[in-house]
């Protein structure tokens, strides 16, 4: 098993940053990729960021521009850069990793999220 322990929420006013941490431990035999998703309150879960092995990089595009992932490989740990934050940003913000347990056993995993609140 993979679990995640995410870090970094709170609450923050309109146009100010936070930073998200997700690290990675248990039975890690290859990590495939790392990212974060989010939900807010009366919608989906929606992809934010997610950030693979080789280091490709996708954003939804409503954070485009304003949001960097980045990743310790050695540390199995994924951040979540989040700046001129806005309102609507409001959500809960979960991390997940796709990764083999053994050499032939792979599944994706998810953490227990973490509240992020933007006030206006």
């Amino acid at each position: 098993q993979v679990q995640l322990v995410e870090s970094g929420g709170g609450l923050v006013q309109a146009g100010g940053s936070l930073r998200l941490s997700c690290v990675a431990s248990g039975s890690i035999f290859r990590i495939i990729a790392m990212g974060w998703y989010r939900q807010a309150p009366g919608k989906q879960r929606e992809l934010v960021a997610t950030i693979n092995a080789g280091g490709g990089i996708e954003y939804a595009a409503s954070v485009q521009g304003r949001f960097i992932i980045s990743r310790d490989n050695a540390q199995n740990t994924v951040y979540l850069q989040m700046n001129s934050l806005k309102p609507e940003d409001t959500a809960v913000y979960t991390c997940t990793t796709r990764a083999y347990s053994s050499p032939t056993l792979w599944g994706d995993y998810w953490g227990q999220g973490t509240q992020v609140t933007v006030s206006s």
